[in-house]
């Protein structure tokens, strides 16, 4: 295929990239935007596939079996594993990135053809490719709690990341400076893997969602980098979305939840919750699914907190039923959705929405929390630091200045958890100790499939 065949498919690819992620961004295009994401992909690749300067595509497929290989059983994880699942696809993205611009080096300097432009372009691709691969590795192992999800923070832990960005950024002048310097590139691969580890260890787990967001914009640089060493225009318009889109993503859930990019980034989560946990001690009210049922019995309004509680337990189809119980006695019930809530943006939304739970239902917090003093009975479902009222008050809290949804302003509110142990920020909710509180242990899907018997007479209470 020639040049200008090749140059026109990029041209259509990049225009339904862009498609793609305007059509995602609202709920009822957001179908269209997947179908355009994939065209748009599948264009890229088979555009790319038909360049005449490939001369062999026998390690092109060798690499295409090892992805399907690692791919296929990628896509089997359930949803509450989504947000590890796209750690682990950052991190590929990042050593893709990282292992083209290392290949990209030696090629172009065994050819002669290592320019100042190119070495700067490969340096950022591989700093920024192989930190993002072993940050999200990190980010991955806190999700799926086999790293601890605290900070992890010793003295002088800024000083030391410091010292690994400036050692990065010498190391890369001096290479744009006389790219021959070959052995300083392999200190820049070291370095670049060691900060990413670096980067994310000392993030707590209730920043994952901005972290990874965060990552995603890095991955989308690095691939910004990999479309100039490749002289690839599609690849540089593809990795700018990526980048910007994630870029946008994290300052948004920054504002959401009233921190910065530093913050976030050093701000270490958890150091407070250790002091807090030593405080007064309170006792918690509980109920019975019966108590559960007869004060939901009596409510008008209703509003359910879902959080990552739900999404482990996979209550979701539960919660349409205890949803369409109540919906059948005339009960208004709407379902409150924080945007940091669950382990990545959007989590919430795309649980509710296998369970078919009408999207007119969901309401974002700025708009449901002027309505929370008139509501009968909140629900809250394994959602913790999200409805947190020491974010409101006590500057002592690590979450304080953090919005949250204002549940305790709700005449009664039923808090489902497992257990009284603290959420991923690792403080103890307030809310929890409330006198309008009643507190119901137990599994959320257990839970709310007994409730919804309750409410449709299954349970013996009619």
């Amino acid at each position: 295929m020639n040049s200008q065949t090749i140059d026109l498919v990029y041209l259509v690819s990049a225009a339904l990239f862009i498609f793609s992620l305007k059509w995602m961004s609202d709920p009822k295009t957001a179908r269209n935007g997947v179908f355009a994401g994939v065209a748009a992909m599948t264009l890229a690749v088979v555009g790319t596939l038909l360049r005449p300067d490939i001369a062999s595509y026998t390690w092109i497929f060798i690499a295409i079996v090892l992805g399907t290989i690692v791919g296929v059983p990628l896509s089997w994880v359930p949803l509450t594993a989504v947000p590890q699942r796209t750690a682990l696809s950052h991190a590929f993205g990042g050593l893709a990135a990282g292992l083209v611009g290392i290949g990209k080096y030696y090629l172009f300097l065994h050819g002669g053809e290592l320019t100042a432009f190119r070495t700067g372009a490969i340096v950022f691709e591989v700093a920024l490719g192989l930190m993002t691969c072993t940050g999200s590795l990190v980010a991955a192992g806190k999700l799926q709690e086999v790293l601890p999800t605290r900070p992890v923070t010793y003295p002088g832990q800024n000083f030391v990341n410091f010292s690994l960005i400036g050692a990065g950024v010498l190391i890369g002048v001096l290479l744009v400076v006389n790219p021959a310097w070959t052995f300083l590139f392999p200190a820049l691969i070291v370095l670049s893997l060691v900060f990413g580890v670096m980067l994310v260890m000392p993030i707590g787990g209730a920043d994952m969602p901005t972290v990874i967001s965060l990552l995603n914009s890095y991955a989308g640089l690095a691939a910004v980098a990999m479309g100039f060493v490749l002289e690839n225009k599609l690849l540089i318009v593809a990795g700018a979305l990526d980048g910007s889109s994630g870029l946008i993503l994290s300052i948004i859930m920054c504002r959401a939840m009233n921190r910065s990019f530093a913050n976030v980034l050093f701000g270490a989560f958890g150091q407070v919750a250790a002091a807090t946990a030593q405080g007064e001690q309170r006792t918690a009210k509980s109920a019975t699914i019966e108590d559960a049922a007869q004060i939901l019995e009596n409510a008008d309004r209703v509003v359910i907190v879902p959080g990552y509680g739900m999404a482990v337990a996979q209550a979701q189809h539960r919660v349409r039923d205890v949803f369409e119980q109540l919906t059948k006695k005339g009960v208004d019930v709407k379902f409150a959705i924080h945007p940091v809530a669950g382990r990545m943006p959007g989590h919430m939304n795309v649980l509710l929405a296998e369970a078919e739970i009408p999207y007119d239902q969901l309401v974002e917090m700025d708009d449901i929390n002027p309505e929370m003093g008139q509501v009968d009975v909140c629900i809250i479902l394994g959602a913790n630091d999200v409805v947190n009222p020491a974010a409101r008050h006590d500057k002592s809290s690590p979450i304080f200045g953090m919005p949250i949804i204002d549940a305790d302003k709700a005449r009664t509110v039923l808090a489902n958890k497992r257990s009284m142990n603290p959420g991923f920020a690792g403080i103890e909710n307030e809310l929890y100790f409330a006198p309008n509180t009643l507190m119901l242990f137990g599994d959320s899907k257990v839970v709310m499939g007994e409730l919804a018997k309750q409410l449709s007479g299954e349970g013996g209470m009619h």
